[in-house]
């Protein structure tokens, strides 16, 4: 795992392209490389940071020439040995037993069409001296990042926004759009970038510049080609079972050892169960909170189950207690994240990765993505139960159940109350259609709030982001078999994985000069989640329910039936306690009430809510924040 960037076309001075690599050394700290040339006219530089996870020596080190083509390549191709003798086969002569050379050398003898071949995640530019074009790639579900400014028949590019900030300077601005995309979702979507003029080259696309400066996208991997099925094959649970067992095999390879997240829930559990019994060595890494946060989040404990793999698995177990110093973590997170991302659970992912840094462990196996392809999300069976309580008649639904849960504290004095909370998000969808209660979900606010929220000339950008999520659900929904389910993980598949989850992690781990791998994140798996019906998926109101009965096999009913626990961080605890005084002085008086971006009598209405208990906004506070302390950095730096 690396970290990548590079000028092509654009005039710069001597030390950008350094300065560009410093911003993103935490990326690579085993090396670090350039390569400067003029190409048919373009002044080129590709940058690298490395981190060294398969072919340790100095031969395989970046940037990368070889007869004519120069990479720069951040990911892993698990199948690199396979493609690696069949290009040999083909008379392809290798100095190198590395993935890189693997990925270059694909290039030249398929083209685009290597890209297909590919089993797993990266981005990478390369430079044909040849012809002086440079292309970009993008692996299919987004995991690794590249962000890309075209300026002036030129481009740059970084695998982090902070990496582009030393070549475009005071250039850069904030995109209005992503910033409320931001406060909707409390992350960016792929679509859009928080600056203006830099663009996230999309999942599954290629592209390439000419030193006369054409540009041009080209996408390989087409999700509504790929995903989208006239019927739903008859994928037995044994199928699915070899199929996650090859995904993890092939995550395995590496040259350095592998571990994994281990939580004690189903994803992780499977997945780091057959590595141990494939016969890896993984140790597992999981994380515990203080009791007095555990008691006001109301959270489940998920240790007791980790602890239990681990001994009957003979698994060695490193537990982290998350309680870090909040207020100094809060901006040190925002900076690491690159975009207002308010999920807190990427402070949870960097102190787990860095732990395991600690200890000398440099790749983490995640269990990310099995919730997405397989409805395991409260709010998929959620709004699998509002289509049943759209039926119940009206005057139950408002005359009766609503004001009754109205009424309902969602904590008192230090304890929380867990089924309230979730009670009065049910009910701010549960009367929605089926695509805007989806939506609805998992978004903090609806369209009235929103509007009360923001400053009224901000609320054509609500009204394009609902739009966009509108046809992205109903792209599946209207082609695909009438599947509600699918619908839901398809829509999360292409937005809110790439988008906040990936995205996180991603920055998260690659803060602490680790590699997080997503074995469910896998073409092979992602194709056979697709072919299976919602009614496998959610089978009553038993979520992942075929992944389930293909986990028997490995894990105790104990741990697969054992209710969802949460990748997340005691914020109510944070807010309430930790942040108390920041909140006030970061947000009450920040710089958003003071613009007029957002109505400060609102902003104080839902702090003065979440504290006397009576609604839980504590996610809404947090994000809020973190998207303040970012403008704030961008201000000064800017």
């Amino acid at each position: 795992m690396c970290g990548i960037a590079g000028l092509y076309g654009i005039p710069a001075d001597a030390d950008v392209l350094p300065r560009m690599l410093d911003a993103i050394a935490h990326r690579g700290p085993d090396a670090e490389g350039v390569h400067e040339i003029v190409s048919h006219g373009a002044d080129v530089r590709l940058g690298h940071r490395r981190l060294s996870i398969i072919d340790l020596s100095e031969a395989a080190n970046q940037p990368f020439e070889k007869d004519g083509l120069i990479i720069v390549y951040n990911g892993e191709l698990y199948n690199y040995k396979e493609l690696g003798q069949e290009l040999r086969a083909s008379g392809v002569r290798f100095r190198t037993t590395s993935d890189t050379e693997v990925v270059l050398e694909a290039w030249r003898k398929w083209g685009a069409d290597c890209l297909n071949r590919f089993r797993g995640m990266f981005a990478f530019a390369m430079l044909d001296t040849r012809t002086g074009r440079l292309v970009l790639a993008r692996d299919p579900f987004g995991i690794k990042p590249l962000f890309i400014a075209r300026r002036n028949g030129g481009l740059a590019f970084a695998s982090e926004l902070k990496g582009l900030t030393p070549a475009l300077g005071n250039d850069l601005k904030v995109n209005t759009t992503a910033l409320i995309s931001s406060l909707m979702y409390y992350w960016i979507p792929e679509g859009h970038c928080v600056y203006e003029g830099v663009q996230k080259l999309p999942p599954g696309y290629w592209a390439e510049i000419s030193p006369n400066g054409d540009y041009r996208e080209q996408c390989y991997y087409d999700p509504q080609r790929e995903l989208i099925h006239d019927s739903y094959e008859e994928i037995t649970v044994d199928r699915l079972r070899t199929i996650i067992e090859e995904s993890v095999a092939a995550h395995m390879v590496a040259d350095v050892p592998v571990s994994a997240f281990l939580s004690g829930g189903l994803d992780s559990s499977l997945l780091t169960v057959i590595a141990a019994r494939q016969g890896h060595n993984v140790e597992g890494y999981t994380i515990s909170f203080r009791e007095e946060d555990q008691k006001l989040e109301a959270m489940p404990d998920d240790l007791f189950y980790a602890r239990k793999i681990a001994k009957a698995n003979d698994l060695k177990l490193h537990e982290i207690e998350i309680a870090p110093d909040v207020a100094d973590m809060l901006p040190r997170v925002v900076d690491m994240l690159d975009e207002p991302i308010g999920d807190a659970a990427a402070i949870n992912a960097y102190l787990i990765c860095k732990a395991a840094r600690d200890t000398g462990t440099k790749v983490l196996l995640s269990g990310m993505g099995a919730d997405e392809l397989f409805g395991g999300y409260r709010k998929h069976l959620a709004c699998m139960l509002a289509a049943q309580y759209r039926k119940v008649p009206g005057f139950v639904r408002q005359g009766m159940v609503r004001p009754t849960v109205d009424r309902l504290p969602v904590a008192y004095k230090d304890r929380g109350f867990r089924t309230v909370r979730w009670a009065k998000r049910f009910l701010a969808f549960a009367d929605m259609p089926e695509e805007t209660a989806f939506r609805r979900s998992y978004t903090h606010y609806g369209v009235p709030e929103f509007h009360e929220l923001l400053n009224p000339d901000l609320h054509g950008a609500v009204d394009t982001l609902i739009d966009e999520h509108a046809d992205l659900y109903n792209e599946y929904r209207m082609a695909n078999c009438g599947d509600q389910v699918n619908s839901m993980c398809y829509t999360d598949t292409r937005h809110f994985l790439p988008g906040l989850n990936l995205a996180y992690t991603d920055r998260a781990s690659m803060a602490a000069s680790t590699e997080v791998r997503v074995p469910y994140v896998d073409r092979e798996v992602v194709a056979a989640a697709f072919g299976i019906s919602g009614k496998r998926k959610i089978a009553g109101r038993e979520t992942k329910s075929i992944l389930k009965k293909a986990a028997e096999h490995y894990l105790p009913k104990e741990i697969i039936y054992r209710p969802k626990g949460l990748f997340s961080a005691p914020l109510r605890a944070w807010i309430r306690r930790d942040l108390k005084e920041m909140v006030e002085d970061l947000l009450i008086e920040g710089d958003m009430v003071k613009s007029g971006f957002l109505n400060g009598k609102t902003l104080r209405r839902m702090v003065d809510e979440d504290r006397a208990g009576t609604a839980d906004r504590s996610k809404e506070i947090w994000q809020l924040m973190t998207l303040e302390s970012w403008l704030r950095k961008q201000s000064a730096s800017l």
